[in-house]
């Protein structure tokens, strides 16, 4: 057992009241996960405990400290990645010395229609984000929650207004849209239109629903399912390919096919989340394997580590990703055992 030690840190009063969070939320946050007692004594923050994790929760406050200088953006999510920053880092965190978090906050991509920054919120965006400026295609693997679409159509949408690209192409396959739908009145536009909405939810939130619908009228903004892309070329354009991991292997090959000078491809998806019929490949764990060696196309893979919802979220994705790979490694050990007794 460490003996009891205490560190002393001296904030500045709307530090403080970002730390401490509303009704001392954050610090209890803290407190409760490092077994640490934090006081304020007239600015000057103690923090008494365990000589390991006083040092844990000194970072911590450091830190957030880092993004309270740069913003008022302290929320939640940060608080809880810094917690998981201090008790189990990956390699690549650790490897990123000191003030993680005020460069990832640093790094607007852009704002809202109402003012708020968008911006990457863990390591894992922050490389998706970089990658997406650096590459001409990016792939963002991994579950719901982890930013993917978010911040592709951030990028894509900020790309536009600079003039990067001359329009935004967002299409995802609609698997469901075949006979399943056949009997719904409208045009196979008006039948995956709910497929998209997603797309557009993001869409109308960065951009502004009037903006949107102006720029879509003029055919610089568009929207689609996957069908609509066979026997284009798409030149100068920002293209979002999301929920690829229901495209099959044909369509995959197709979309990348279609790809022309001047534009930069983002594909998403969650290969654990496919809804193709049983033992059909999808396109996306195809592409994973074929594409992997090219130097202009990165895949991100980003995890339970990287999801911005409600922490419960990232329990149950973390939870399911364990369990996933405890089933995988069965299958190998089944696999060995049945070859070792022929």
């Amino acid at each position: 057992m460490s003996g009891i030690t205490e560190k002393k840190l001296l904030l500045s009063v709307p530090q403080m009241q970002s730390i401490f969070g509303q009704h001392d939320k954050y610090i209890r946050k803290i407190e409760d996960n490092l077994s640490v007692e934090i006081i304020d004594r007239a600015g000057e923050l103690h923090i008494i405990g365990e000589g390991p994790n006083v040092d844990k929760a000194y970072g911590i406050i450091k830190e957030l400290t880092g993004i309270t200088k740069a913003s008022d953006s302290l929320d939640e999510q940060s608080v809880n990645y810094a917690i998981q920053l201090s008790e189990d880092p990956t390699e690549e965190e650790k490897e990123s010395q000191g003030n993680v978090l005020s460069k990832i906050d640093s790094d607007v991509i852009c704002h809202t229609i109402n003012g708020k920054p968008i911006k990457p919120k863990t390591l894992g965006q922050k490389k998706y984000v970089d990658a997406i400026r650096k590459k001409m295609i990016v792939f963002g693997l991994g579950p719901a929650g982890t930013g993917k679409t978010y911040l592709g159509m951030a990028m894509a949408i900020t790309a536009f207004q600079k003039g990067e690209v001359e329009r935004i192409i967002l299409t995802r396959p609609a698997i469901e849209a075949g006979e399943k739908l056949g009997f719904l009145p409208g045009d196979l536009q008006s039948k995956v239109d709910p497929y998209l909405r997603p797309l557009y939810d993001a869409l109308y939130q960065i951009m502004g629903a009037d903006n949107f619908v102006k720029n879509m009228e003029k055919g610089l903004i568009e929207v689609a399912p996957l069908a609509y892309m066979r026997g284009r070329t798409l030149d100068n354009a920002f293209i979002i390919l999301d929920e690829a991991q229901n495209t099959t292997p044909a369509q995959m090959k197709m979309f990348l096919t279609r790809i022309g000078f001047g534009s930069k491809v983002i594909i998403t998806g969650d290969s654990t989340q496919k809804d193709l019929p049983f033992e059909t490949k999808s396109g996306l764990d195809v592409a994973s394997s074929v594409l992997k060696k090219i130097d202009d196309i990165e895949f991100c893979n980003l995890t339970s580590r990287d999801v911005v919802r409600h922490p419960l979220v990232q329990q149950i994705v973390k939870a399911y990703e364990d369990y996933e790979k405890q089933g995988a490694n069965e299958q190998k050990r089944k696999a060995i055992r049945k070859r070792e007794k022929h």
